[in-house]
């Protein structure tokens, strides 16, 4: 016997070499059964079996393993192999807390990008709420995508207090030649001063089929209203309104554009408004109505 393979605080006959290969199933069923009632009779023995086997679980666990090796285990530990599971210990593998600086961040992160999801998503959200854009379609019918869009614009930038735009009103020309470079056609900023709204601004967003302008405005009180403009394929002549919750939008097509006017406002008010926003942008909302 090597040197290696003696501990003095084990009994005649246990060495750490078979203890290890008792521990690993290594053995054959008689030596294994032998060393079984050695251990009852010598409990520091059977107390390190049970120190190893504590060990070797959670090692597994660290490691991703599954808890036992039926494979490895079948041809010599088939008759015992509920009693051994019973011996190897529960344990619990704790882990500290990531610090509050680091949750912080990762919440915010994954609120810009539920930001984005949610313009991304669009199309979909009928679809994913069970038909719940309400509206002057007609049954089962559903708003065009960018009406969507529109809608889900609004309620991602509006609440914004110091960025709600990416060019501000003061760059009006800019912003203007910016966004019809951009979309590929003249663009035009309705005024809305007869209705006690300012314009704040606006900014580039992805369209459906290719970039899309919001143009937003805001009144004395906070109250806040953006108009969305995008190319679109097809024509229709119609002027319908889509409805979420506290918020409106009025939609409509023109020319190979589609236009959408969102505010959470009256929908009287807003719709007063959608029409001469229509009116001024070359539509014809009294053929619509």
């Amino acid at each position: 016997m090597n040197n290696d393979d003696y501990d003095s605080s084990l009994p005649e006959g246990l060495d750490l070499r078979a203890l290890s290969a008792f521990v690993d199933g290594e053995l054959p069923q008689a030596q294994r059964a032998a060393i079984e009632a050695q251990l009852e009779q010598h409990p520091q023995a059977a107390a390190r079996v049970a120190a190893w086997r504590a060990q070797k679980a959670a090692l597994r666990a660290l490691c991703g393993a599954p808890p036992r090796s039926a494979r490895a285990e079948s041809d010599q530990r088939h008759d015992d192999s509920e009693r051994n599971a019973v011996d190897e210990p529960a344990f619990i593998v704790v882990r500290r807390s990531p610090p509050w600086w680091q949750r912080a961040g990762l919440a915010a992160c994954w609120l810009a990008v539920g930001a984005g999801l949610a313009l991304a998503v669009g199309p979909l959200a009928p679809r994913l709420t069970g038909g719940k854009w309400g509206g002057a379609w007609g049954a089962g019918s559903q708003p065009p995508s960018f009406a969507q869009r529109a809608d889900i614009a609004y309620a991602v930038y509006t609440p914004e207090r110091r960025h709600p735009v990416e060019v501000a009103a003061s760059e009006e020309e800019h912003l203007i030649n910016w966004l019809s470079k951009r979309l590929n056609r003249p663009l035009s900023v309705p005024s809305l001063q007869e209705y006690g709204y300012s314009l704040v601004g606006g900014r580039l967003l992805p369209g459906e089929a290719g970039p899309a302008a919001q143009f937003m405005y805001e009144n004395t009180t906070g109250e806040r209203l953006t108009l969305y403009v995008t190319g679109i394929a097809r024509d229709e002549t119609a002027f319908r309104l889509l409805r979420d919750g506290n918020r409106r939008t009025f939609y409509w097509v023109n020319d190979g554009m589609g236009y959408a006017l969102s505010g959470a406002i009256a929908e009287g008010k807003l719709r007063s408004i959608a029409i001469d926003v229509c009116s001024a942008l070359g539509g014809k909302p009294e053929v619509w109505q």
